[in-house]
């Protein structure tokens, strides 16, 4: 285990777990960090996912070196948290280790136990059923409340609907979604008409909150059509979103070739012709 009094750990090549615990119990000491030493499960909670999703961007970059480092981020984290739970004697980093241990092996029933699973499906499958017994479901629809709110809004839709498919709930085929996803939209629409139509504070509000469940309801049928069409939607939007930046940087490089400056006070007209052939210059380089 690392010790902080010895300068020679700063020159080692490698490390190991170990010396990470080590460090970490340094850093959350009197003689450690102010920073770390402060900090509780609450206040880097939002660490936890930062770190999360820039390890699935390297994953999307198949950037390796850094999804090498952006592990080591998520790993800290892990420690971070076993270290500060040790403290208040709740379990420590030993007891996370034995716990996904025993996960694994009692969920894969199929390699140590008496299931089978020949195919990757099956193997899902045989963890979800052996999941399912260890927390004692009863009713199906403990299923779904036993998905993380803190998930993407539009990760979670799609996990419920799978989860609520998994007992027969869905559409046969993806037109029931896609009627479904017209449906929310007239509906959504005609209760963005009464907002002209209110006289008082109260009735304003409750417009307000039936605008936002019909919105939310429109999103999850969308949701519901591209699962059944086997588009995940969180990527699907993602990728969306790199596109209108990459198209906006494009934008923006065009309108200066002629010398003006997007933000200066430009017509949607004007704007929507350099947006069309930032959109044809793109189209031409992935035909070259």
């Amino acid at each position: 285990m690392i010790d902080p009094k010895d300068k020679e750990f700063q020159q080692k090549d490698t490390y190991d777990i170990q010396d990470l615990l080590g460090l970490m119990i340094f850093l959350r000491s009197e003689n450690g960090c102010p920073w770390d030493r402060a900090q509780d499960h609450e206040t880097i909670q939002e660490n936890m996912l930062e770190e999360a999703y820039e390890a699935v961007d390297a994953i999307q970059m198949q950037d390796e070196a850094k999804l090498c480092e952006e592990l080591g981020d998520v790993l800290m984290q892990v420690v971070f948290h076993a270290q500060i739970a040790e403290e208040n004697e709740a379990f420590d980093f030993s007891d996370v280790v034995t716990g996904i241990c025993k996960k694994l092996i009692s969920r894969h029933t199929h390699l140590f136990g008496d299931d089978c699973a020949l195919t990757a499906e099956e193997g899902l499958d045989t963890w979800a059923k052996n999941k399912k017994i260890e927390r004692n479901y009863d009713k199906a629809s403990q299923m779904l409340t036993d998905v993380p709110r803190a998930m993407p809004a539009l990760m979670r839709a799609a996990k419920l609907q799978k989860r609520a498919a998994k007992v027969g709930f869905d559409w046969p085929t993806p037109q029931g979604a896609r009627d479904k996803m017209q449906e929310e939209l007239a509906e959504l629409e005609q209760e963005l008409s009464r907002r002209e139509e209110v006289a008082t504070p109260s009735q304003d509000k409750a417009v307000e909150r039936a605008i936002q469940a019909e919105a939310g309801d429109l999103l999850f049928a969308v949701v519901n059509y591209l699962r059944l069409n086997k588009i995940e939607p969180e990527s699907a939007l993602s990728g969306c979103s790199d596109n209108f930046i990459r198209r906006f940087q494009s934008m923006e490089e065009i309108a200066a070739e002629e010398g003006v400056d997007i933000d200066s006070g430009l017509s949607l007209k004007i704007l929507d012709h350099y947006w069309d052939e930032a959109k044809r210059r793109e189209r031409e380089e992935k035909t070259e």
